[in-house]
C-alpha cells in the first residue's frame, strides 16, 4: 500500500474513519506520510492536524483512541478508509460520530447539565438547585429515591401528564446527583456502551 501524498501541495490525503463493527462513518481527518507511518506501526489512528500544524493522535487528551482494524486505499491511491474500534465518543460534542444529526433532546440535557453545574459552582440563594447542593449528598440521594417512588406510583395509573412530570422530576434530580458525585450523563452513557455486547 503506497498512498500518494504528492497530489496536494500540503502533502496531505483525506482519511475516512469507519466503525469496524457497525460500518458507521465516524469522522474525516487528514494524514501526511509521517502520520500514516505512525498509524500503520502503532495501529492507533494519528492524523496531521491542520489547526495545530502537527501530528495529532485521536484521543491523546480524551483517551478516546481509535484502534485500527483495517486500512484500505482507494483506486487513485489518494484517499484512505480506516476501519477502527472507537474507545469512546469520537466527536468533540460527545456524539459517537461527527455526522450525527442534531439531537435537540440530547442538546437540551447537555445544556441542563451545564446549568446544574453552574448552580453548584456559583450558588444562588433563590435557586432550588443550589439549595439541594447546600444540603449535601445525602439529601440529594434521598430526593432521587423519593422521585423514583413517585414515578413508580404514577406508572400504575393512567394520567399521562402526571407520569411525565414525575419522570422529569426524577431525571432532573438524577442529573443533580451525578453532578454532586462529579459525573455527567455522558460518563454513564460510556459505561453502558462498554457493557453493550451487541
Amino acid at each position: 500500500m503506497k498512498p500518494n501524498f504528492n497530489k496536494s501541495a500540503e502533502g496531505l490525503i483525506p482519511v475516512i474513519i469507519q466503525d469496524s463493527s457497525t460500518n458507521k462513518v465516524l469522522m474525516l481527518g487528514y494524514m501526511n506520510e509521517e502520520a500514516f507511518q505512525k498509524t500503520s506501526k502503532e495501529m492507533i489512528v494519528t492524523f496531521f492536524s491542520r489547526s495545530k500544524n502537527r501530528l495529532w493522535t485521536k484521543g491523546e487528551e480524551s483517551g478516546n483512541f481509535l484502534k485500527v482494524k483495517e486500512i484500505k486505499i482507494d483506486c487513485d491511491n489518494d484517499t484512505l478508509l480506516i476501519k477502527a474500534d472507537p474507545l469512546g465518543p469520537v466527536c468533540h460534542t460527545g456524539q459517537d460520530t461527527c455526522f450525527s444529526e442534531k439531537n435537540e433532546s440530547t442538546d437540551f440535557i447537555r445544556k441542563l447539565e451545564q446549568i446544574i453545574e453552574n448552580r453548584k459552582s456559583n450558588p444562588i440563594d433563590t435557586s432550588y438547585t443550589s439549595t439541594l447542593f447546600a444540603k449535601g449528598i445525602n439529601k440529594i440521594a434521598q430526593k432521587v429515591g423519593e422521585e423514583a417512588v413517585e414515578l413508580v406510583i404514577e406508572a400504575k395509573d393512567s394520567n399521562e401528564e402526571l407520569f411525565k412530570n414525575e419522570a422529569a422530576d426524577l431525571l432532573f434530580h438524577y442529573l443533580v446527583l451525578l453532578s454532586a458525585k462529579g459525573y455527567t450523563l455522558l460518563d454513564i452513557e460510556n459505561n453502558l456502551k462498554s457493557r453493550n455486547k451487541g
